[in-house]
């Protein structure tokens, strides 16, 4: 099985006719995606490549495709808008890559998507993908391979990196999410890990993360009290001077509860393997 994606994914596309959209459009469609349609306001009635119908709005590709899931990929000035129109279109499962959304926007769609019952994952995250069966968003396909390890990860290029590593090991996935790096976004860690646990394919799961914020040592707390898989982890930015914004938005230390040495701790503390390295997460797995 998998986690939030899977066959019968049927994903439309907003921003669907941009630089962007169009590319990363035609790649989820050649890895095998069901793409039924796209969004462009202005452009209903067209089609992307001939074969996928352009809609005006979400309600409208929602009611003639049956989608269950969306990818967004719109300037950040659009990207609120984008996700509220989603959620209020009915859509379950909202993916938004588009970077540099608002802080302050995100304090208006967050509440907004959980009260229309939504899941979202982002904004400013590149996405997921459950091998050999969907991809949503902007992960290779051809870096991944179908296995029994979950992956979560707070940082895009890491989850590339990873993920690779592991497939070149022989060491296959379920499913691979990236949360982004935001202050404020839709899907955690927690959430991954607890749907990783239901699911019965995933055998052990990997955890990315990096400096900034309390989610890892809330993560490490859930896998020591609610998790019976094995867990192993990653911290991003080991060498990054404090009060110094590194990559993401949330990515900035601000105390001790912040930097890597304390989020590594709190793994180890919770039976979490910990690697030096992103390659060593290999061997840690092979442990398990």
């Amino acid at each position: 099985m998998s986690i939030f994606i899977d066959n019968d994914t049927r994903l439309i596309v907003q921003g669907i006719t941009g630089r962007d959209g169009s590319f990363h459009t035609r790649q989820m469609i050649e890895y095998g995606t069901q793409v039924v349609g796209g969004v462009t306001p202005g452009k209903g009635g067209q089609k992307f490549d001939e074969k996928v119908p352009i809609f005006n709005t979400v309600h409208d590709a929602v009611k003639e495709t049956g989608a269950n899931a969306t990818v967004i990929y719109v300037p950040p000035m659009f990207a609120a808008d984008a996700m509220m129109e989603a959620a209020d279109a009915g859509i379950p499962f909202i993916v938004c890559i588009t970077e540099g959304v608002p802080v302050l926007d995100m304090t208006k769609v967050y509440p907004f998507v959980k009260e229309k019952g939504a899941r979202l994952l982002g904004p400013n995250c590149p996405g997921l993908i459950s091998p050999g069966k969907s991809k949503v968003g902007i992960i290779p396909g051809r870096i991944c391979t179908p296995g029994n390890i979950g992956l979560v990860s707070r940082s895009g290029t890491l989850t590339y990196e990873v993920v690779f590593q592991m497939t070149r090991a022989g060491m296959g996935q379920t499913t691979c999410v990236g949360i982004g790096g935001d202050p404020i976004n839709g899907t955690n860690f927690i959430d991954c890990l607890a749907a990783f646990e239901a699911d019965p394919d995933t055998e052990s799961v990997v955890m990315i993360g990096e400096i900034g914020g309390t989610d890892e040592q809330d993560a490490a707390r859930f896998v020591n009290e609610k998790m019976t898989k094995p867990v192993v982890g990653f911290i991003a930015g080991q060498t990054a001077p404090p009060g110094r914004r590194m990559g993401h938005a949330g990515a900035i230390i601000s105390g001790s509860a912040g930097t890597a040495a304390e989020k590594m701790e709190a793994f180890e503390e919770n039976g979490i393997g910990v690697a030096k390295r992103p390659i060593d997460v290999v061997q840690l797995l092979r442990n398990n």
